[in-house]
């Protein structure tokens, strides 16, 4: 076992299944000779090559393009689009081929691909560095989204995302890299070297697509979350001093609806959190599932705590971002405690 950040996490799950299997390469800009903007890639094309790991042109439809022709024909590639918010000119890509190559081929063609990419605020980047778009690639039949939450989450993970057979979008959020953040800007950085979620270990391990993971147990409320807000929740959590079982998703699709449903009826009450803008956002899809399916046993309405629904501001990043004060507000909420505005 190691004790990795984000970072170094990533990159030993690329290292690992670009060892284990001559199929896997891992390209995009500046992820080669340079090792990625954020290094996730360092080191991987000195050790396997310029044909295995290489840079591209500024063309994220290419990139995408040349990935899913790469799939097509037995190929595992990893492609990276340097920040989230330039993942939409390959958008067409993604959705109308990717995704529909297993199905339009009655099976013959698969698109075993990842597609990974930071996301999220946190770090003033902007509107143009700073947005969270999984809500938009849930909405896609043939897609699987994953957003981990922690080194040991996302090197498994990303593990089992290079060795499934259909296409992946790997979101990374950036805010997180270098350890947990709860939301408090105005504290010194914890680094992942502090936290249980900060060992990994060394060698192959795979974490199941689809499972949940509890990372807090309680009985007075669900708060449903993923990605940096996983960390935000359990600080909220912590401050308000509640009972609250708090449930990283890892996977949005496919998603863990049992143990959701699981735990919204033993507690009754749920809160959604995620940093992406709030109308047709995840957090949509999840009160949806959460009524269909735990209707009887909840005591008091859904609650959502989510990006505004603006372009992420440079200037007021931490009004915009989700974080323990506005959690905490829901969380009284849905527990009918008084004092809320």
């Amino acid at each position: 076992m190691s004790r990795m950040n984000m970072i170094q996490a990533i990159n030993s799950a690329l290292d690992t299944m670009m060892d284990r299997d001559p199929d896997v390469l891992v390209f995009g800009e500046d992820v080669g000779y340079f090792g990625g903007v954020f290094r996730c890639t360092a080191g991987l094309q000195e050790k396997y090559g310029p044909t295995r790991c290489f840079d591209t042109p500024i063309a994220e439809g290419g990139i995408v393009a040349t990935a899913i022709g790469m799939a097509a024909y037995g190929l595992r590639p990893v492609a990276e689009i340097q920040f989230a918010d330039y993942i939409y000119p390959a958008f067409d890509q993604i959705v109308s081929e990717a995704a529909r190559m297993r199905y339009r081929s009655s099976g013959e063609f698969t698109s075993p691909m990842v597609i990974r990419s930071p996301c999220g605020g946190g770090i003033f980047g902007g509107q143009t560095h700073s947005q969270s778009p999984e809500g938009l690639f849930t909405h896609v039949a043939g897609l699987k989204t994953v957003m981990p939450s922690n080194p040991y989450d996302a090197k498994g993970l990303l593990i089992a995302s290079i060795e499934d057979d259909d296409p992946v979008l790997f979101f990374e959020p950036k805010r997180i890299y270098n350890g947990p953040f709860d939301g408090h800007h105005d504290r010194p950085v914890q680094p992942w070297t502090k936290h249980a979620k900060g060992e990994v270990p060394d060698e192959y391990y795979r974490i199941e697509l689809g499972k949940a993971e509890v990372t807090r147990a309680g009985n007075d409320l669900t708060i449903l979350t993923y990605g940096t807000m996983v960390h935000v929740a359990e600080c909220a959590v912590e401050e308000t001093g509640v009972d609250a079982e708090v449930i990283d998703l890892r996977t949005l699709l496919p998603i863990d609806v049992e143990a959701i449903e699981n735990s919204v009826k033993k507690t009754g009450r749920c809160v959604i959190v995620h940093e992406a803008t709030k109308t047709s956002g995840f957090g949509a899809e999840l009160m949806a599932l959460v009524q269909e399916r735990c209707f009887y046993h909840l005591e008091a309405p859904i609650e959502r705590v989510t990006g505004w629904d603006t372009p992420y501001p440079h200037a007021f990043e931490w009004e915009y971002f989700p974080g323990p004060a506005r959690v905490q507000k829901a969380i009284r909420k849905v527990l009918e405690i008084e004092g809320v505005a």
